[in-house]
């Protein structure tokens, strides 16, 4: 797809859609007329074995995700074909503020594994790959990285989690639980707040979000723990482990409590990359002349 962009003709990846049908959920509900929306960036090998996907971080989309792929970058698209996923609830895949059968509040809770099962039926229904390369997901993502692994081991050969966790802490807990207070004020309440703050683009951003967007993801955060399937055990979780794992964090992260993926790496013997955290949890971005060739010999190797 041709684009203009700032008065550069450039060229975007177009965006697409798979169909899911009525997609059921691990709580027993079901996403009507389900939608799951990607883009893809380079070209599959013959052998079909190539394929890297890539996930966002919270209320992030696939066209932001763009900039963090091409040659020398977190993934080089002139070796992999990435698939870029949009996650249920992010506005663009199925969610709240888009969907006519369950609009608003009567769009269902979703858990990570909801996320993952659908992105798995994407990868093989739609896009019939039967295995993965790699999974590399960021914050948020990084927390699908890790239920991917427990989900389906031996669907993918290397799994990269930046800025995710495994289990989500009491600490997480507790601000993501400020931000569905907030969230549960009235649009206007939200935004006054903000000009009162002299915050005047926060404010605007406030006026346009979609509250319940963002709660639904805020409440798969929550619930988010892979230890589940081992009694709570973090050894035993670390001990299922498959795929080759790159860890990604800083000890200097105040949204994403690093504690529990340096724990999980650390007992199942994966391979560790700290940051140091000179931008907290916006690290990723700040230092990517040290992440993207990192991920990139951790990918080739």
């Amino acid at each position: 797809m041709i684009v203009v962009i700032a008065g550069f003709v450039v060229w975007w990846p177009a965006s697409r859609t798979a169909r899911l049908g009525d997609f059921p959920l691990e709580g027993g509900a079901s996403i009507l007329d389900c939608q799951i929306r990607y883009r893809t960036i380079g070209r599959l090998d013959a052998q079909r074995s190539n394929a890297v996907l890539v996930v966002p971080w919270f209320q992030g989309t696939s066209a932001e995700l763009v900039r963090q792929v091409g040659a020398g970058k977190l993934v080089d698209t002139s070796k992999y074909f990435a698939i870029l996923v949009d996650a249920f609830g992010n506005g663009v895949s199925s969610s709240p503020s888009n969907s006519r059968r369950q609009p608003g509040a009567a769009f269902p809770r979703f858990t990570m594994r909801d996320l993952v099962t659908a992105q798995h039926r994407l990868v093989t229904e739609t896009l019939q790959i039967r295995h993965l390369h790699a999974i590399v997901g960021i914050s948020m993502g990084g927390m699908q990285a890790f239920e991917w692994m427990m989900s389906y081991p031996d669907f993918m050969t290397r799994v990269v989690s930046i800025v995710g966790s495994p289990q989500t802490q009491p600490d997480d807990t507790g601000r993501w639980n400020d931000g569905l207070s907030w969230l549960s004020q009235s649009r206007w309440t939200r935004t006054r707040a903000r000009i009162r703050s002299l915050q005047p683009r926060s404010a605007l951003n406030e006026f346009l979000l979609q509250p319940e967007n963002q709660s639904r993801q805020i409440h798969a955060i929550l619930s988010h723990d892979i230890t589940r399937r081992f009694g709570g055990s973090m050894e035993r979780a670390a001990a299922a482990r498959r795929p080759e794992l790159l860890v990604v964090s800083t000890w200097q992260d105040r949204e994403v409590n690093p504690k529990p993926a340096f724990d999980y790496a650390r007992l199942s013997g994966a391979e560790i990359l700290e940051l140091d955290g000179r931008c907290g949890h916006q690290a990723p971005s700040c230092e990517r002349a040290t992440l993207w060739p990192a991920v990139g010999r951790f990918l080739g190797r």
